[in-house]
């Protein structure tokens, strides 16, 4: 199967329609304070232009479809990608609300009122928190430039977030600001356990970080964009070519 795409900072229903309509996986609609945020009636229109919510469909599986009686990083994720593609089958692409150091009630509110399928906590929250949102949550594990596979390993936690996404540690940023890992560090994680892949990404070099990292799901925002704003061109051959990708 192909490497799975969320293309994030869609500001509007076409910017997320021709994402969509070019085969990505999901769209991420930012929350957090960015020059790409959103309002929760920009947000609303673009998840109705994409169908219908997941909380709207019949038969909605339960929250806690992808737990495993199992403690380990690997069986806990992995479960957790599994739950994600048994949705993707239901629904594609799925909305991810990102948020970063907000209060749950907040999230909580944007999530309901606007009919945001997954969320995204990209602020260093305790991983507790994601047992508060009613969604299930991608968590967000920022790398520096010291670290190393075992210390992001050892601030990694089972029991709440369903998928862990590695980005770039920078001051003031919460992410999307261009910037790459190391993506032999993330290559080495990924032996432990899947993992999304943001920082950094491009149509120029999503090759070469997928067939170094291996990861589960690639995360690109600035490197689809001209002069930022999304342009349909960059999110096609992202999309293209990171889906071509054995």
């Amino acid at each position: 199967m192909s490497v799975r795409v969320k293309i994030c900072g869609c500001r509007t229903p076409e910017q997320a329609l021709v994402a969509a309509e070019a085969g990505a996986d999901f769209i991420g609609l930012i929350f957090a304070e960015s020059r790409r945020k959103v309002t929760f009636e920009e947000a609303s229109e673009i998840v109705r232009a994409l169908g219908t919510p997941l909380s709207e469909m019949e038969q909605q599986a339960p929250p806690p479809a992808f737990r495993t009686a199992e403690a380990g990083l690997r069986a806990w994720f992995e479960q957790g990608c599994g739950a994600l593609d048994r949705l993707l089958q239901r629904k594609r692409p799925l909305t991810v609300g990102v948020f970063a150091n907000s209060d749950p009630g907040a999230i909580n509110e944007a999530v309901d009122e606007c009919g945001l399928d997954l969320v995204q906590l990209s602020g260093g929250e305790p991983w507790p928190a994601c047992l508060l949102v009613n969604r299930q949550v991608i968590k967000v594990l920022h790398l520096g430039a010291g670290d190393k596979p075992e210390t992001a390993l050892s601030r990694v936690e089972t029991g709440s977030a369903m998928a862990v996404l590695l980005d770039r540690a920078d001051p003031g940023s919460f992410g999307g600001s261009g910037q790459a890992i190391d993506w032999s560090i993330a290559q080495r994680i990924g032996e432990t356990m899947p993992f999304w892949l943001a920082g950094g990404l491009s149509p120029d070099n999503v090759v070469e970080a997928i067939k170094t990292a291996r990861p589960w799901c690639v995360d690109v925002s600035s490197g689809v964009e001209t002069d930022g704003v999304k342009d349909p061109a960059k999110i096609r051959a992202f999309l293209q070519t990171a889906k071509g990708v054995l």
